[in-house]
């Protein structure tokens, strides 16, 4: 399959991704744009919940608990996707060390109860925030996404950049991966500094190709009537009782934060 052939296929295949979990619960079946909303408005109550409340945090995790199970997501899956979130983590645990203010002993070591409190604040709503995106992409496919942030009047341009940086991330992989054997076939290993070069140029050809080929693609896009915006297949609608369905965990998360900020 030429180059063409395999943009053609990114194209064609380019609605699962890893991050998905095929399945048939309510959540899977929500349009995406409902599911979209309801976990932006669950993170920004999430934001806006006082750091002093942490049972409110234990409150928000059950929330989301309660969702991965309706979805039938496993928490064995859901943890080993919160992984992303380590370099936050790294952030977080420095904080008691380098902030300044009032200091505490703990264990023998002298922290920052500023500090203290931030590292808690990055933590708790760092991984709800990342436990909320990763059942959204868990449950709805990369097509899907795309067509709800069409639905939810996200400038077009915007929609198209995510769309094509998406579709071609597997092409590029690709391209990465077949100069990578051969280079292999020919005896080549990366073992010091002194290989760097031959990746360098390794890259720069990827740049090249790469340029190339999105320039081929967007010729044949304006030949067959691209102007400036893609048409919209499927409309994507959702009822009154969905909506409701939705925003049933942003709603029952808002009124947690309004009694982390009461009590």
């Amino acid at each position: 399959m030429g180059a063409d052939g395999g943009t053609a296929h990114a194209f064609s295949s380019g609605g699962a991704h890893r991050l998905y979990r095929h399945g048939h619960s309510p959540v899977h079946e929500l349009p995406p744009h409902t599911k979209l909303a309801a976990v932006f408005a669950f993170v920004v109550v999430v934001v806006s919940t006082p750091r002093e409340a942490m049972w409110a945090f234990a409150a928000y995790a059950v929330l989301l608990a309660v969702v991965a199970s309706v979805a039938r997501v496993p928490a064995g899956f859901l943890l080993k996707r919160l992984l992303i979130e380590v370099p936050f983590v790294a952030f977080a645990v420095l904080m008691p060390f380098v902030a300044q203010g009032e200091r505490v002993d703990v264990l023998g070591m002298s922290l920052s109860v500023n500090g203290l409190w931030g590292a808690w604040n990055v933590l708790a709503k760092g991984t709800l925030g990342v436990a909320a995106s990763v059942l959204l992409a868990s449950t709805t496919e990369l097509r899907e996404l795309l067509l709800g942030l069409q639905r939810l009047k996200l400038p077009p341009l915007l929609v198209q950049i995510a769309s094509f940086m998406i579709r071609y991330g597997d092409v590029i992989t690709d391209e990465m991966r077949r100069m990578r054997i051969a280079r292999e076939s020919r005896g080549f290993e990366a073992r010091g500094i002194r290989h760097w070069g031959v990746l360098a140029k390794s890259a720069g050809a990827l740049f090249i190709r790469s340029y190339e080929r999105g320039e081929r693609v967007h010729l044949a896009m304006v030949s067959r009537g691209y102007a400036g915006s893609m048409p919209v297949i499927d409309e994507v609608t959702a009822t009154r009782a969905q909506w409701s369905y939705a925003l049933a965990l942003p709603c029952a998360a808002f009124a947690v934060c309004l009694l982390g900020w009461v009590l």
